[in-house]
């Protein structure tokens, strides 16, 4: 298992867990929820496409070697 496969594997974790503590936010609602939604969904969204960007670069290193 080389770097990068770590790399993806920690990014689809943290994305993972945004979104579980996203959702739980969501459920329980109030103040809380009103405050840092977005900031979740931000930071979610993140991650996702940090996480495709190590999955396209993944590919592409495979092509080529």
């Amino acid at each position: 298992m080389n770097i990068l496969t770590v790399f993806i594997i920690v990014a689809l974790l943290a994305t993972i867990v945004t979104l579980g503590v996203g959702l739980s936010s969501m459920a329980h609602g109030g103040e809380y929820d009103k405050e840092h939604s977005e900031q979740f969904m931000f930071t979610r969204i993140g991650l996702q496409g940090l996480t495709v960007l190590l999955l396209v670069i993944a590919a592409v290193a495979a092509y080529l070697i």
